[in-house]
């Protein structure tokens, strides 16, 4: 059986330079997840609030992002906690967590997540409404919009992944340069992350522009 060190190791010899390697850390025990930063993941993603509460004190110098879905009611305990936050779906959350930056005094990076699907399943903006959206949320206080994230249907659902990651990048440039054009110079600056691919589509997804990939089971292995 690969080790987690194995695991890391083989992944990054398909990851380009530059592209971020974040470790989906559900369900997982603190001491493997400690595995996979001490074997060089850029950073630990968490899926659940709770779950990242009970680990905060084990993440320590580790950088951490929050990648599940997020409820405003819980804003309050991943703003200022998470270097990233890879999930904002709508704009009543990003408003939701720029008052709460703002209330600490900080800048809360963020992504905005796209239903790239159109899946009644899933959260997100949709693509026609993603550059509204992100022109409107870089204007609020205490957020930068970092880039755009999206959970594609499972590649066994459509025969690979080409289809919708093709989409997610000439999206994600379209509206870099719309920010651009609206003078908005600043933002599409630092507009750099495209989060999309899973441990079963990744590879698919650095092909067509993916910056950040999100892995658990590559890394980690199947959960019993």
């Amino acid at each position: 059986m690969s080790s987690i060190a194995d695991n890391v190791a083989a992944i990054r010899r398909l990851l380009p330079p530059g592209v971020l390697l974040i470790a989906a850390a559900k369900q997982q025990p603190v001491g493997r997840i400690l595995e996979a930063v001490a074997a060089g993941v850029d950073g630990v993603g968490e899926n659940r609030v709770q779950e990242m509460r009970e680990k905060a004190e084990a993440y320590a110098g580790t950088t951490l992002h929050f990648i599940g879905r997020l409820q405003k009611n819980k804003v309050k305990y991943v703003v200022g906690q998470a270097a990233l936050i890879h999930s904002v779906d709508d704009t009543e959350l990003a408003r939701a967590i720029a008052r709460r930056a703002e209330t600490l005094g900080i800048t809360q990076d963020i992504l905005l997540e796209v239903n790239i699907a159109g899946q009644a399943s899933k959260a997100g903006f949709a693509p026609s409404d993603a550059g509204a959206a992100a022109r409107e949320i870089s204007g609020l206080p205490g957020v930068r919009v970092r880039g755009l994230m999206c959970i594609p249907p499972p590649p066994s659902d459509y025969g690979g992944g080409e289809k919708y990651f093709l989409q997610m990048n000439k999206l994600y440039v379209d509206i870099k340069q719309d920010l651009l054009d609206n003078s908005c110079g600043h933002v599409s600056a630092g507009f750099s992350v495209l989060s999309m691919g899973m441990s079963g589509d990744f590879a698919e997804a650095v092909r067509h522009g993916a910056t950040l990939v999100r892995l658990g089971s590559a890394i980690f292995g199947s959960r019993a």
